[in-house]
């Protein structure tokens, strides 16, 4: 009879084992070209969506502008606290005047804070404006001069405008009544970083209305970007803690509320001119499509130059801009009246900037 077999191996058995267990093992190398190729996958995953996204965005930007996507005379253009600080003379004004010669800029947006957190502004903060409103009155009939207001809000840092306080929101209210009562003829606001859904800003905005309009005066608002792929602003504010983006049914809330809403779209993370002017195409339809025809929309123009990450001036150019701004409008609202360009900033702009506009918006 055959003995049983107990689970111990036998001393062949257990050669053979052993051999199977010191088998042929994969070679360094071989291990590494396994490792470059779970990683190459993994990165091609991550990169595809966003290939597939500066694809899109290329493709927006092929394309003619139909006839007659230029100025609506609504444009407007930021200007710096050099205006109503004492720097600027009459001198200036004649020269400003010059230079919107012909075009199509119907608005000022003349910094004249920050708001000091507490949402109050001293007199001390513009006390020049009212010789500013009267020479701009005098050497350019028709111009209105808004008071550029804004502030750092509180949210990503302990520091800042507290939007959330109702103590705050009067403070805010009550600065904007003073600067009417300084003679500007509007107020812009520009506060940052704004989430997508802040309903403090809306209810700011609806008592702002209130008064603007009790005043005869406008409310204009200088607006965060619209997602460029839906909820984009959730899932950039999971991963860096700053939801740079708004969706795009908030930024209708925005629009429904104001007189005037400028697009920031600039500062775009593009790294090329086609793919900035398609993405500024994108944005220019998004925000046609929810901002109501009472409502002025118009889509900043980046006249400054700076290289960081976010912003490369060799791509974020203003002719790039213009004619994204003009292929969105055509594909979107050909005709809508009420829309412009808004020119940031005019401290930072250069000839060929000027000459841009006028040659491919403005002309």
């Amino acid at each position: 009879m055959n003995e049983e077999k107990t689970g111990e191996p036998t001393g062949a058995e257990a050669a053979d084992g052993e051999n199977l267990s010191q088998g042929p093992q994969p070679r360094p190398r071989r291990r590494r070209r396994r490792i470059v190729i779970i990683v190459a996958a993994a990165l091609a995953l991550l990169l595809l969506p966003v290939l597939a996204a500066e694809t899109a965005l290329r493709l927006n930007y092929t394309g003619d502008p139909a006839k007659g996507t230029q100025t609506r005379n609504r444009d407007a253009v930021w200007l710096g606290h050099a205006w109503v600080d004492g720097r600027k003379t009459d001198k200036d004004v004649t020269a400003l005047a010059r230079r919107l010669q012909g075009t199509g800029i119907r608005d000022l947006y003349v910094h004249s804070g920050p708001l000091e957190h507490d949402g109050t502004l001293p007199e001390s903060a513009y006390p020049k404006a009212r010789w500013l409103i009267r020479a701009v009155h005098r050497e350019l009939p028709g111009i209105r001069v808004q008071a550029w207001l804004g502030d750092k809000l509180a949210g990503e840092t302990p520091d800042g405008l507290h939007l959330e306080r109702a103590a705050t929101r009067t403070a805010v209210v009550a600065s904007t009544r003073r600067i009417l009562a300084a003679g500007f003829e509007g107020a812009h606001f520009d506060l940052e970083p704004l989430h997508s859904g802040d309903s403090d800003y809306l209810s700011l905005l609806d008592d702002l209305r209130a008064l603007t309009h009790a005043h005869h005066a406008l409310l204009s608002v200088a607006a965060h970007q619209i997602d460029p792929l839906p909820a984009f602003h959730s899932f950039w504010g999971a991963t860096t803690g700053h939801p740079k983006w708004w969706s795009q049914a908030y930024f209708g809330q925005v629009a429904r509320r104001v007189d005037q809403i400028a697009v920031m779209s600039y500062d775009t993370m593009q790294p090329l001119e086609s793919l900035y002017g398609g993405y500024v195409a994108q944005q220019t339809s998004l925000a046609l499509e929810v901002t109501p025809d009472t409502t002025d929309l118009l889509m900043g123009l980046p006249f400054y130059h700076e290289n960081r990450f976010g912003h490369w001036a060799h791509a974020e150019t203003v002719p790039a801009a213009v004619r994204g701004v003009r292929l969105g409008l055509s594909r979107t609202d050909a005709d809508r009246a009420r829309f412009g360009v808004a020119l940031y900033v005019d401290f930072a702009a250069t000839e060929a900037d000027w000459r841009a506009y006028r040659k491919d918006w403005a002309g």
